[in-house]
């Protein structure tokens, strides 16, 4: 079943239920996932796992997603992990802030996991 090119996904959420949930999902489909319930623990867990993928809840305690963003930006590692907001805000502002601070998808929760797949897939066929 694994149609995953790009192999390491980083998910970062406070909600463990949608964690549990994203893991089961993306396993299924070949991506080996590493998981953190905040933003201080995505970035140190980006830092020491370098994924291909990072997948950041917004609104999170210690560090926000949109701040995670940004530093992860600031390493300027290439190639660039693709970084994906799913999030509960779901203004058209909240997007463009969420471009802004470097993410390349804003997608709103209840976010369509078939969907976000397929903008991992055609970010890994490029």
């Amino acid at each position: 079943m694994s149609t995953a090119k790009t192999e390491r996904l980083l998910i970062a959420d406070d909600d463990p239920n949608l964690v549990e949930a994203y893991v089961r999902f993306f396993e299924a489909y070949g991506y080996t996932i590493h998981t953190a319930a905040d933003g201080v623990g995505a970035l140190s867990a980006y830092r020491a796992w370098c994924p291909d993928v990072v997948m950041l809840d917004i609104q999170m305690p210690h560090m926000d997603g949109r701040a995670v963003a940004r530093e992860i930006r600031r390493m300027n590692v290439i190639p660039w992990p693709l970084l994906l907001a799913v999030t509960a805000l779901c203004a058209p502002s909240e997007r463009v802030e969420s471009l802004k601070a470097g993410f390349d998808h804003h997608f709103v929760k209840p976010a369509q996991l078939p969907v976000i797949l397929a903008a991992m897939a055609a970010r890994t066929t490029i």
